[in-house]
Parts: C-alpha cells; structure tokens; sequence
C-alpha cells in the first residue's frame, strides 16, 4: 500500500506543470436555419449551420480536444423545419428531422433543450430527439408523477484530451406561460439555480471534473451597459454567474443577442448570434497541479462570424437538398393581390398597411375587441400584384401562439405605456414594441417613461380603466414577456391551435387580397 501510495505521488509529481487547452465551440437559436438562405427574401444570407460546418471543422483541425454543445430552440423557425414538422404532423415524413441529422453528421456532443423545441409538438418533438446521437440535456426540466415522457440527462460528461469535462444544460423555467399544455405533456419545469447547483455538487462528489460548463437556455438577464436587472425569471445567467461561482463558464441563448466574452467574477459569460450567424470559441487553457489534477490556468473566447465567403460544407447541403426544395414550393406558392407595394420602413413611426395586416389577422380570430402586435422587422415587403407564401409569412416569422385573453381598459393603457419605452429605452428592442388596433392613441415621447399615452379611446368615447375588453396578444406577450407584465394573469378566454404566421397565410389565402389602406388609429407626437 505504501509503495503504491508513493507511486502515485511520484506520478503526480512528474506530471505537475503539464498544460494542455481544451476548446469549446458552441451554437444556439439556429431555429431551423440549416441553408445559407434568407427565406423572406429567398436570397443568399451569411448565416446556418451549413456554413458553421465549415468553421467548426477549421477549429476542430486546429485543436482536437474540443467539444461542440448547442443552446436549443433548433429544430422550429424556418419554412425548412417547418415544412418538413407539418409532414411529420401529417403522416407523411420519412428520412428525420434535418437539423438533427445535420447536427449528427458534425459530431455534436450536447444540446440543452430549447422552449421552442415544444412550438412542432410532442410528435415532433419525440421524433427529432430520437433522431439526434447526442443527449438533450436539461437538469431543471423534470417528468411529472404519471407521465411516460422520456426524462432528460441533467449533463455530460466527458474526457477530451485526458481533461475531464462536464457540460450542464438548463432551460428557461418560464415556458409553461407561453406553450399550450399539450405540447408540454409530464414536462415541469424547476429553478435553474438550484438545479445547477445540485448538478455541481452531484459532479463534484461521483465524477470530479477537471472543467466544468453550464450550456444555458436563457437570457442574460442583465444590462451590461447600466446594470440593470432585467426579467430574472425568465433570463437567469446573470445571476447563475453570480450564484454559482464554482462553474468555469456559462455558455448561453434565447435572447437572441451575443456577447463575446464577459467576466462576472471568474465565471466566463460567452453568447452566440442566432441563426448561425457566427460560432462560440472558447479555449480553457489548463496545467496540472502538484497533486496531479487538472486547473484552470487561464480562459479566453471569441465570436467567428459567418461571411458571405465562409464555403458551406458540401456534405451539409447534400442532405439538406430535398428538405430545402420542399420548402421552396411551399414559399413560393401565390396566394393572394395586392393592389399596391407595402413596406415597414416607417412602422414604428407611424401606423402603416404592413401591421395592420397582422392586427386584421389577430382581431378576426381572437374575435377580440383591442390586438397587440410588433412590427418584427422593418425591411419587410409586400410586392403590387402577385403575392406569395414566403411574403405573407414574412410578416410574422415568430412561430407564436395567439390568445384572447380577459383584459380592461387600465391593461391596455399600461401596456401601450410599457410599449412607449422603446423611444427612450435602449434596451427595448423593436419586436418588443407592440401597437395596439382597436383603440385610437397618442404617443408624446417627450414625457417621462409611464406617462406618454394619452387620448385613449375605444369606440370614439374615452376608455376607462375598468372597461372589460378581449384583447388578443401572442403567447409570449400573454407570459408577461419583455415587460408586459400587465397581462400575465390574465384569464385566457381562447387559444389558437396553429402558429399566427399559418393564422396570417391561411386568411389572406382565402380573401386573396392583402389590404392597402393604413389605419389612422394611432399617432407619434415628437
């Protein structure tokens, strides 16, 4: 014993000083973005996983001890997923889901569940799993007594280049607010900080790794500019950094920002843009300690963008061939006229034809009295003349759910106060500034923030706070997303069973005409 005890000092000893790097690549929010292909406008675009392909096997060649992780909501976001989950849905699907395929073909090691993943159903969304060689990970999502949904590994573990590494997944614990319960089935979700904390502590104990990485499903939940805590309930990496120093990094989505690198204590924060817009490098520089263990010497991360003259892999677009011309006849399918060219540019200055597109949809359908809806993107067009699948669906390319849900007058005010920080706030991003059909408004952006609504009204008479109303909003708002806290208990009075943009194709497919004329509802006071 005592000879094998001095062995294995003698061993330790030798190997003190030895250094190695293990580099973590990682991705999130690819929503089904596997073509380089903008489909709103069916050109080119310098984004997807074909041409991450190509970065990450650059990396890997530079490094072979290196493993690959997603963040989630992958395989729902765009006419490629789409078509082929309506397939799967249908009956009628053969071949997998190719984004996991895609994903198998590069040698993924981990991906964390996504609140996305449950928007194509549980159909959908047991089939892409099955599909996957790799493991879902999520330690806070757990299966209800009674359920026979499959339970998913709380983390990996993994030996790269003789460093032990494990990877724990978490997931935005805020989905039941915004997925009908059928998607969800016996899936609950916990406290992402307990559950990493748990995860630590059961790794620490059974399995002792050398490195150890949190690969999140949520937000920052932190302006890096003021300070500012931001919706911690439903973006927790912030505080995870905070909470769970031990973790040698947090690599994480949803958001749909990036952030390169940033230090909250010695916890390395890194971010990927969506889409495959760029790929996650972080390279762990480690040395071994005098009794043999490895350490985390020094770390470092950086951002490598997709170009327009990044190659994709050609293997990558082999497969996804019949998936992606299958989604080409769809988009390009005509549908409906309009009588004149409309556009965005000026959607968030003053009302235009483009929204109220969407507003006809949600109030026709939602048989409401008031909707709520953003202009997600202003480069948005409707051609004069033919129009397509591709530019109906371009005006809503978020797969959300609509709602009616049980509201007043002091709601919507409250919520067209919330809507108004976007002139001031920084931190309020477009999608998230929603208008309002239904009543007539003013907006003074000079006033301060809470008090630059005013002339409300509903049926030419002021709206009074206590007026009842049935206000139609997306799943996300209904959730009390992005500030609109005003309708997160709210009594849900309906809700749709199909995603707003098939809600927007489906009825201007059947009136065969978009409408021209902007609504005069509301106006910006500068």
């Amino acid at each position: 014993m005592r000879n094998r005890i001095a062995l294995l000092l003698l061993t330790a000893g030798l190997l003190a000083g030895q250094t190695d790097t293990v580099t973590l690549l990682a991705t999130t929010d690819l929503h089904g973005n596997l073509v380089p292909v903008d489909y709103v406008t069916g050109r080119p675009a310098a984004r997807g996983l074909a041409k991450l392909g190509t970065l990450i096997r650059a990396a890997r060649a530079e490094n072979q001890n290196t493993l690959l992780i997603d963040c989630g909501d992958t395989i729902q976001g765009t006419a490629f997923e789409g078509v082929y989950q309506a397939a799967v849905r249908g009956g009628k699907a053969a071949g997998g889901d190719p984004m996991m395929k895609a994903m198998n073909l590069l040698g993924y090691d981990s991906m964390t569940l996504g609140n996305h993943e449950f928007n194509v159903g549980l159909k959908n969304f047991q089939q892409a799993r099955r599909d996957a060689k790799f493991p879902w990970l999520s330690a806070n999502t757990q299966v209800a007594a009674g359920h026979a949904e499959a339970p998913f590994a709380p983390y990996l573990v993994k030996l790269v280049g003789g460093v032990k590494v494990a990877v724990i997944g978490v997931t935005t614990p805020v989905i039941p607010q915004w997925e009908q319960a059928e998607n969800l089935g016996g899936y609950r979700f916990g406290s992402p900080l307990a559950a990493v904390r748990s995860a630590v502590a059961k790794l620490r104990r059974e399995e002792k790794p050398d490195l150890i990485v949190v690969a999140a499903h949520s937000g920052l939940g932190r302006n890096l500019q003021t300070g500012a805590a931001e919706e911690t309930a439903e973006n927790v990496v912030y505080e995870l950094a905070e909470q769970a120093p031990e973790v040698d990094a947090i690599v994480y989505g949803h958001s749909h920002q990036q952030v390169e690198g940033r230090l909250v204590g010695k916890v390395l924060l890194v971010q990927p843009k969506n889409w495959g817009a760029n790929l996650a490098r972080l390279d762990f520089h480690l040395r071994r300690a005098a009794d043999g263990r490895w350490e985390v010497a020094s770390k470092e991360s950086r951002l490598i963008p997709v170009t327009e003259q990044t190659a994709a892999a050609a293997d990558l677009m082999a497969l996804a061939k019949p998936y992606e011309e299958a989604a080409q006849r769809y988009l390009n399918t005509p549908v409906a006229q309009s009588a004149a060219e409309l556009t965005g540019a000026r959607g968030r200055e003053e009302p235009t034809a483009v929204v109220e597109a969407i507003q006809r949809v949600q109030l026709f359908y939602a048989k409401a009295d008031v909707s709520f809806t953003a202009l997600f993107e202003p480069t948005v067009r409707i051609p004069k003349g033919e129009v397509t699948v591709r530019q109906i669906a371009a005006l809503y390319p978020y797969d959300n759910q609509l709602l009616a849900i049980e509201g007043t007058g002091k709601m919507v005010k409250d919520a067209l106060e919330n809507a108004a920080r976007f002139y001031s706030d920084k931190s309020v991003f477009g999608f998230n500034y929603d208008m309002a059909s239904g009543v007539e408004y003013e907006i003074d952006r000079s006033r301060t923030v809470g008090d630059r609504v005013g002339n409300l009204r509903w049926h030419g008479k002021p709206l009074e706070p206590e007026t009842r109303l049935r206000i139609a909003v997306n799943n996300y708002r209904a959730g009390g997303s992005a500030g609109y806290g005003m309708f997160r208990d709210a009594k849900v009075l309906w809700r749709s069973g199909e995603e707003i943009r098939e809600l927007v194709i489906r009825y201007y497919s059947e009136r065969k005409t978009i409408p021209v004329d902007a609504p005069s509802n509301w106006k910006l006071q500068h």
